[in-house]
């Protein structure tokens, strides 16, 4: 078990989990689980954890074949009122793994060691479910969009490039 799991029991979250083995040489984790798993690839979501010109560290969970737009997310975490920030960049890595308790390749936006201010892109909207990291590489949590949301009190925005 992991924490996202842990949390998706405790939540009653309607999920199932799909294991796979996970190939180390895989150039993009994400686009090896929309293979193994055989499920379209805009079904399958990343977790990138990201840190705000003031120091805050937040979360955008998007579609594994998208790029992170830094001043569409930096806008949806200003525009909803959730952090104050101009700017936004990738956090370090070893920010990410102590804020979040996972790996890189394996954090889920489930169970986090601390909650982050999180925003989900709005393509998620148009599936029943997503796939998201179960919190380690090989595990994923396939659950709807909006209980997923619920769950990390998150918001829908488009964060994408077009």
């Amino acid at each position: 078990m992991t924490p996202a799991i842990d949390l998706a029991k405790k939540r009653g979250l309607d999920y199932r989990l799909h294991e796979y083995i996970h190939d180390s040489q895989a150039a993009s984790f994400g686009l090896e689980v929309a293979e193994k798993l055989g499920v379209d690839v805009t079904q399958v979501f990343k977790t990138l954890v990201v840190s705000t010109d003031a120091g805050a560290l937040a979360v955008a969970i998007l579609p594994v074949d998208k790029t992170l737009n830094f001043k569409k997310m930096a806008k949806a975490l200003s525009s909803n009122k959730l952090l104050s920030c101009k700017k936004v960049q990738m956090a370090d890595p070893k920010q990410v793994e102590r804020s979040t308790g996972y790996v890189l390749g394996g954090v889920s936006p489930l169970g986090q060691k601390k909650r982050l201010t999180t925003i989900i892109d709005d393509s998620a909207q148009a599936h029943a479910t997503i796939y998201v990291s179960g919190g380690r590489r090989g595990l994923e949590i396939e659950l709807p969009p909006l209980q997923l949301a619920d769950a990390l009190a998150a918001r829908f925005s488009a964060i994408t490039d077009d």
